[in-house]
Parts: C-alpha cells; sequence; structure tokens
C-alpha cells in the first residue's frame, strides 16, 4: 500500500498570483517607483483566507515550491508571464505551535536574502546593533543554528554581517579595535553622514539611516529595518536583482482582533518593503483597508490598501479574471470531482485506488468540499482497515470532534456562542443571529460573519449562512470544549431562533411572500426537531395556503425520522409538504399523506380541519366524492377559516354529480371566500352558456386581484380562457397568454393543464396530429386528477365532432363513459351527444338549470359555429 499527498489542483490561486506578481514586477520596474516613498498606497501583497482545513497551508508550500522552480510546478498551471524575473520565495509559518516571534521573521527574511552572496550594509549594520543590545552575549550564529535557520538558509548571513561591519569600519578609516566595536561604528557612521561625508557617499543615499541607527535599538525600531532592507535590495546591480516572495501562512495566530501588537509589526514590515510581494494565508479577511482601524494599526484605510477593500459582491469563484484591484480571495471548496480524486490518490495500492468508489462518494457528500475532512475521512479508513474489518460506506457517515477543535480555536467566547446559535439556522442575518443568540449586541455577530466559515450571499432574504460541514458539525459532533453546550442549551437556543424568526415575520409585510417562506422554512424545521410549540407558526401556515402558489416548503427530513409524525410540529410539516408536493404527485398520494396527518389528531382544531378540507378535495380529484362530501361538510359545519372554502366544495360535489341547480343554489351565498363568481363559471359552462361564463370568471380574477390572491386570478383566468377557446379561438389565444403569464412564479399543476386543454380548444377541428392529446393524458394520468381527464376527453369530442368525425366521436364517447362511470361527470357524455347532435341512448345524467333542450342546443351551436370560423378562415 502506498501513500501520498495529494494536492488538489488550485489553478484559479496561482493565476490570481501571477497575474499579482507580474503586476508588481511591472510597478517596481518603472523609473517613477521610490522604494522610500512611505505615502504611497501598498498594492504588494495577495490574501488567500478561509475555514480551517481548506488547504491554506498547502497551497502555501506548493506556491513556495512553484516559485523556487519550475520543476515542481504543477504542469497545468502554466508558464508564468515572468519567468525572466528572478523569484525568491520565503515562507514563514505564523502559527502558534511554530513559534515564530516577530524577531525571527525579520531574520529569516534576511537569511533568505543571503543567497545573494553579499552583505547588505545598511540593514546589516542596524540588525547587527540591535544584536548586541538585545542578546548581549549570545552569538547570533548560535541563534539561527538553534532556530533551524542555519539549516535552512546556510552559515553565510552572520559572515556578511561581519563583512558590512568591516566595510564601513574601513570607509570610515577606524582602527582595526575599534571597527570590532558596532556601537563605535555606527556612531561614527551617523556623525558622517550627517556632515555627509564623501568616504560614505554609497550609505548616504538612504535617506533615513541615520535616524534608524540613532534610536534604541527596541522592537519597536527593529520593525522600521525592513525599510533598509528594501533600499539595499533596490540598489543591487541588474545582474543582481532579485524580488523576495514572502508567504506569510496561519496568519490568524498574529493574535486576537483586540490585540494588534505582532499583527501592526507585521502589517509595517509589508508596508516598508514595497519592492517584495507578499503572500497572506490565514482563516481571516485582513481588515488593513476597514478605516476603523486607526490607531490599531499604523497604516489604513481604501486609500492605503485599495485591493483590500472589501467588496459587496463576491467574485464569481469559477472567473479566473481577478475583478479589479481585488487581493482578497476567499478559497473555496474543492469540487465533487477534485475530492474524488484527493480520495483516490490519496491511498493506493499497486497503482489502484484503496478507497473504493462509494467510499469516496460518501465521503465527498459529507466533506463539502473541506479538505481537512477528507484527511480525516482518511484516517478513519486506516483505522478502520487496523482493525481488521473492510471498512464500509456506511462507517463514513461521521462527523469529526477534531473540525469544532478546529473552528473554534480562534473565537471569542461570545463569538462561539453566537456560531452555536446561528448553526440552528440555515441562513440569517445580524439581527437574527444577536436575536438568536440572545444577545443584545450586534458585536459579536458582526465579527462571525468576517469568518471564512460565514459564507454570504448578498441578494438573498438572508445574506449570511454558515460552512455546511461547519454547520452540520457544530451541531451533530460530539463536542469536547470546556464551553460545549448541553442539550438544555440547545433547546433553549432553538427556542430563541424561533422566536426571532416569528418576530422578523411580524415586522415585515404580511404580502411579502418570500419572508413568509422563508420563516416558514426555518422554523417549522427548529419547531419539528426540537419537539417546540408551534406558536407563530400557525397562522403563517394560513398564511401560506391563502395564496395557493405552493413554493416547496418542508425542511429536509431529518435521518433519525419516526414513521409518522408524532408532535404537533411535526404534524404540520407533512401537512404543507404534502399540500406543497400534490402538485406533483398523484393526487392519490396526497390524499394517503394527508389522511395520515387527519388520523395523528396532532394539530390543533383550526389547522386540523385544513387537513380535513385539502383530503377531501384531493378525494374529489380522484372520485372518492362520497369520502369527500363527509369531509367538506364536517369543514363547513365547524364554521372555522375554512367553511366557506367546504360549501364551495359542495357545491363542486354537486355539480360533479349533475346536480346544477343545488349548486347553483349554494353558490348564491357562498361570497368572495367561497369564491362565488369563480364556482358560477364552473355551473354555467357545462350549460353552454360560454359567454356568461366567461363574464363571472373575469369577476372571480378581478376579485382575486382585489385581495391579492395569486393562484385564485391564475386559475380564474385559465377557466375564462378555456371557455372563451370553444366560442372565440382569436379572443382566447389572448386570454390564453395572459393565463400563462399570471402562472409565472407559480405550482399549479391543475391549473397549467386547464390552460393545455384550452389550448387544444381553441385549435379543435384544425388540429392535425393527436400526439400532443397523447402526451396530455400521460401528464394528467400521472397527476391522478379526474377533473382534467375528464374536461380533456370532452375538449376531444368537440374536435371530432366540428370535424363531423363519426366513428372517432363514437370512440371518444366511449372513453368519456368509461372515465366518468363512478359517476361523477357522467354528464359530459351527454354533452359530447349534445356537440354531435345524436340521441341520448338513456336517462339524462344531469338536472339542468333550464332543461336538457336549451342546453343542446347551445353545445350544438359552438360546434356549427366553429364550422363557419374554420371555412371562413381558409
Amino acid at each position: 500500500m502506498a501513500t501520498a499527498e495529494a494536492f488538489t489542483n488550485r489553478q484559479l490561486q496561482w493565476e490570481l498570483i501571477a497575474a499579482a506578481l507580474a503586476e508588481h514586477l511591472r510597478h517596481t520596474a518603472n523609473p517613477a517607483f521610490d522604494v522610500e516613498d512611505l505615502e504611497a498606497p501598498r498594492d504588494n501583497l495577495q490574501v488567500f483566507h478561509g475555514v480551517g482545513g481548506i488547504g491554506k497551508t498547502t497551497l502555501s508550500r506548493k506556491l513556495e515550491a512553484s516559485l523556487a522552480g519550475a520543476e515542481h510546478r504543477p504542469a497545468q498551471w502554466g508558464e508564468p508571464t515572468w519567468s525572466g524575473e528572478r523569484i525568491l520565495p520565503v515562507r514563514i509559518d505564523l502559527a502558534r505551535s511554530a513559534g515564530t516571534d516577530f524577531e525571527q521573521v525579520v531574520l529569516t527574511i534576511r537569511a533568505a536574502l543571503a543567497e545573494l552572496g553579499r552583505p547588505l550594509p545598511a540593514f546589516d549594520l542596524a540588525l547587527r546593533r540591535y544584536w548586541e543590545q538585545q542578546h548581549p552575549g549570545e552569538p547570533l550564529e548560535e541563534y539561527l543554528r538553534r532556530g533551524g535557520l542555519a539549516g535552512r538558509f546556510g552559515k553565510a548571513m552572520p559572515q556578511q554581517m561581519q563583512s558590512a561591519l568591516a566595510d564601513v569600519a574601513q570607509a570610515l578609516l577606524l582602527p582595526g579595535s575599534v571597527g570590532t566595536a558596532v556601537g563605535a561604528v555606527t556612531g561614527s557612521l551617523v556623525r558622517a553622514l550627517r556632515e555627509r561625508r564623501q568616504t560614505v557617499r554609497a550609505l548616504a543615499g538612504c535617506a533615513r539611516l541615520a535616524d534608524l541607527l540613532e534610536a534604541d535599538p527596541d522592537l519597536e525600531t527593529l520593525s522600521f529595518y525592513p525599510h533598509l532592507l528594501a533600499w539595499e535590495l533596490a540598489q543591487l546591480p541588474a545582474d543582481k536583482k532579485v524580488t523576495p516572495v514572502i508567504l506569510l501562512d496561519t496568519f490568524e495566530d498574529v493574535g486576537d482582533r483586540t490585540h494588534r501588537d505582532l499583527e501592526r509589526l507585521l502589517q509595517r514590515v509589508v508596508w516598508l518593503m514595497p519592492n517584495a510581494f507578499f503572500v497572506i494565508t490565514g482563516r481571516s479577511r485582513l481588515q488593513w483597508a476597514d478605516s476603523a482601524l486607526q490607531g490599531q494599526l499604523d497604516y489604513t484605510g481604501p486609500a492605503a490598501w485599495p485591493g483590500l477593500v472589501a467588496r459587496d459582491i463576491p467574485p464569481a469563484r469559477t472567473t479566473s479574471a481577478f475583478a479589479g484591484r481585488g487581493r482578497q480571495v476567499l478559497i473555496g471548496d474543492f469540487s465533487p470531482e477534485d475530492c474524488d480524486d484527493y480520495l483516490a490518490r490519496r491511498l493506493a495500492r499497486d497503482g489502484q485506488p484503496l478507497i473504493g468508489d462509494e467510499i469516496r462518494q460518501v465521503i465527498t457528500g459529507r466533506s463539502h468540499g473541506l479538505p481537512l475532512y477528507l484527511d480525516l475521512s482518511v484516517m478513519r479508513f486506516l483505522d478502520i482497515r487496523r482493525t481488521g474489518r473492510d471498512p464500509q460506506p456506511a462507517d463514513f457517515d461521521h462527523a469529526f470532534p477534531a473540525l469544532i477543535a478546529r473552528t473554534l480555536s480562534d473565537l471569542t467566547p461570545d463569538e462561539r456562542h453566537v456560531l452555536r446559535s446561528v448553526a440552528l439556522l440555515d441562513a440569517f442575518d445580524l439581527a437574527l443571529a444577536t436575536r438568536a443568540a440572545g444577545m443584545t449586541h450586534e458585536a459579536p455577530a458582526m465579527r462571525l460573519i468576517e469568518r471564512p466559515f460565514v459564507r454570504e450571499q448578498p441578494f438573498g432574504l438572508w445574506p449570511y449562512h454558515l460552512h455546511g460541514l461547519i454547520r452540520s458539525t457544530v451541531k451533530d459532533a460530539d463536542d469536547q470544549a470546556d464551553d460545549r453546550w448541553s442539550p438544555r442549551d440547545w433547546q433553549q437556543a432553538a427556542e430563541r431562533a424561533l422566536e426571532a424568526l416569528g418576530t422578523q415575520w411580524a415586522a415585515g409585510s404580511r404580502r411579502d411572500r418570500m419572508l413568509l417562506v422563508g420563516c416558514l422554512r426555518q422554523g417549522l424545521a427548529l419547531a419539528r426537531d426540537f419537539r417546540l410549540d408551534l406558536d407563530w407558526l400557525a397562522d403563517a401556515a394560513w398564511s401560506y395556503v391563502s395564496d395557493s402558489v405552493w413554493e416547496p416548503i418542508a425542511p429536509p427530513a431529518r435521518p433519525d425520522a419516526q414513521s409518522g409524525p408524532e408532535t404537533a410540529a411535526s404534524a404540520l410539516v407533512e401537512l404543507l409538504s404534502a399540500l406543497a408536493r400534490r402538485q406533483h404527485e398523484h393526487r392519490a398520494v396526497t390524499a394517503d399523506r394527508l389522511a395520515t396527518v387527519v388520523s395523528t389528531g396532532l394539530l390543533p382544531t383550526d389547522l386540523h380541519e385544513m387537513a380535513v378540507y385539502y383530503l377531501a378535495k384531493a378525494q374529489r380529484d380522484i372520485g372518492r366524492s362520497e369520502e369527500s362530501r363527509r369531509g367538506m361538510q364536517l369543514v363547513a359545519d365547524g364554521g372555522g377559516r375554512l367553511a366557506p372554502a367546504a360549501r364551495r366544495g359542495l357545491a363542486h360535489l354537486a355539480r360533479l354529480a349533475g346536480d346544477f341547480p343545488t349548486a347553483y343554489d349554494v353558490a348564491q351565498a357562498l361570497g368572495w371566500e367561497g369564491r362565488h363568481h369563480r364556482v358560477q363559471g364552473d355551473i354555467l359552462w357545462p350549460h353552454g352558456a360560454m359567454e356568461r361564463a366567461a363574464v363571472a370568471y373575469e369577476a372571480a380574477r378581478d376579485e382575486a386581484e382585489q385581495h391579492g390572491v395569486a393562484g385564485e386570478r391564475a386559475t380564474s383566468q385559465a377557466q375564462r380562457a378555456f371557455v372563451l377557446a370553444f366560442t372565440d379561438p382569436d379572443a382566447a389565444d389572448d386570454e390564453l397568454h395572459l393565463a400563462e403569464h399570471l402562472l409565472t412564479g407559480l405550482d399549479l399543476r391543475a391549473t397549467t393543464l386547464t390552460t393545455k386543454i384550452a389550448a387544444l380548444v381553441r385549435d379543435a377541428g384544425a388540429i392535425r396530429s393527436l400526439e400532443p392529446v397523447r402526451l396530455l393524458r400521460a401528464d394528467i394520468s400521472n397527476a391522478g386528477l379526474t377533473a382534467a381527464e375528464a374536461a380533456l376527453e370532452l375538449a376531444v369530442c368537440f374536435h371530432h365532432a366540428v370535424r363531423d368525425d363519426y366513428d372517432k366521436i363514437s370512440a371518444a364517447i366511449a372513453r368519456l363513459r368509461d372515465l366518468t362511470r363512478g359517476g361523477d361527470y357522467t354528464y359530459y357524455a351527454d354533452i359530447a351527444h349534445f356537440m354531435a347532435d345524436r340521441s341520448l341512448s338513456g336517462d339524462p345524467a344531469a338536472r339542468w338549470l333550464d332543461g336538457e333542450q336549451p342546453t343542446r342546443e347551445r353545445w350544438r351551436t359552438l360546434v356549427t359555429a366553429r364550422r363557419a370560423y374554420l371555412h371562413n378562415a381558409h
């Protein structure tokens, strides 16, 4: 078995580095560039930030190797445009575990430049003076050896520094004994610089050298010495020119955001070395461009760091072109393909992946693209193998507590509290996060949203959400942190979050559909998962059904879910889910789901009646009229919110049975709540009274618009288009366009099918192929909508009657009889006879409002009028 460090392609990040470094080289090569200009804005850095475990350190190491030599650069990265320039990469790990302090940062940069093979006198003299003052009796050579710098960069640096000291002493004509004393040399050099002596003209060009040599050699002064290093680099002859690329990794460990002492010193290095290029990797976005930090850091604000300004809209992760001058990039997660490639190459046997396809798929799905999760899963794979058992896919449906420790390590206690609170939410804003955490001030939430595991979608209802894996791990893993939450803590957080969502919904407009659906989705999940009272969710559920829009509403099912609802909240989730899914399922499935909800008895009375009412509607749709009638009557007798709708349902059932006088009488008392105009239209059109029905549907549409009920408006308009399609194909065309427009954004399956049937009626007599009819039959059959099936066959009968095709209309009437054998819509076969001007073979199937003969005449007139229309059209 072979293991390998698998580096997954980070080509986008390389392209950004290559472009930024090329721009930097062009800038420093400009004759106008002045290394001693301390006022010019700085653009000599690139920042990559991202959640812990995303691969920043691996990227930093790979960048160091790639900059050091083309042989270490992945082939797919390509050749950079600056390949003729001399680049010197210097990587410095700032992790606490590495023990790197500011002194070591400065010494590392200088030690790396020992490769130049020459002293850098201005800097070397200042550093030597600092060392003897701060480390008396400790040889620099020993320090470098002990810290590993001598082994990493060689032992030339101390000799170069000593050579610089001797060269300056010789230039000042100091005696040999004095020349070895750094204090005497620097004192003499300062006087010579002040007096502008020719003997030190080589150093006289460094305007600030004398001031820095006179200053007390403490840590503060040391932080200004990089200016001398930058000046020395600028003096190198053309054949010795080099551009240091200094990679500062694990930048989050330089300190917290309250104490920025080390960050201030490091920022000073970046500012004072404008001819060096810096690549900074860390968990958090650099805040140097924020003017509010003035006083904590030396150089702040967008004018100082134009490339670090936070943008409202993050650049797309897929683009390789870097937007504007942005030099701050959130490192994205691995793609599923990258994850699979990583796992396949990480462990191998005889050149073949040791981790099988199925296990790789499970790990990839759980990882959300986080490389640390992939590594932990590889370790788990090996641990299981050591026990003598073959790993199985189920072994990797696993949350790693190590991810929690990695995520929480650099958060303040308040930030940890907010993080755990928002882990209960799919998305949040500052106000929601603050209320969910039970805090009175937003500062912790403001700090948290700057962390790389908080992702931003500026155009969302709530702009922030946690990285998927971080969220699931914080919620589900075994948290061993000192401040871990108890089950009661989580319960109280869920209660706060539910209350906060309710507050946002109550404060918004009741017509804000996006806010309603967003609050319901999150609130239902909280109430279901933590067995909370329904509270505001009951009113929100009524608002949801009132518009008949039916967006997907149910949260994902929990893996440990029982077979059926156990609480009022879980019953409400199932109820609303069934209502939304009925637009995509057979109505028999909807009826079964709603029957399960009704049988639990878990919902309060009004919501229980909602379940009964929609169950009765589903039963009517699949031809269970008697069961539907009992449900509708129960709701109507209850006198609740849906009583008018239930009375409308009873009118529909009477109409379906052909009892038009009873249906008409009920319709007169329904009012708006019972959709009286639409019910009247539904009664009138089977009588062939299409113009009167169209007027009724128009009134229903306008009334729905006045009340702001989008679903009812679209349904009424679709029915208007359907009835006008029988009388005026040209007018129907416009009405259909309006219906399709009103359906935009709505999920109304039955209404959509009505528009398609209306289009067939509009084209009746001129249809060249019945293939669309066959396709529509299949769609309707899948939906389980008896009414639509019967209406479609009636439309086909109208087409054949217009064409006077005796055999085909006979076959269509036979299909109608089969469809309506259960008792509903049996009068459709009578209408087909009326269209074809045939006598009925038995008793009439309906009680018509004004008798059979007027109804027959109206339908026959529709057929003859269509024939005349088609004749004139040709």
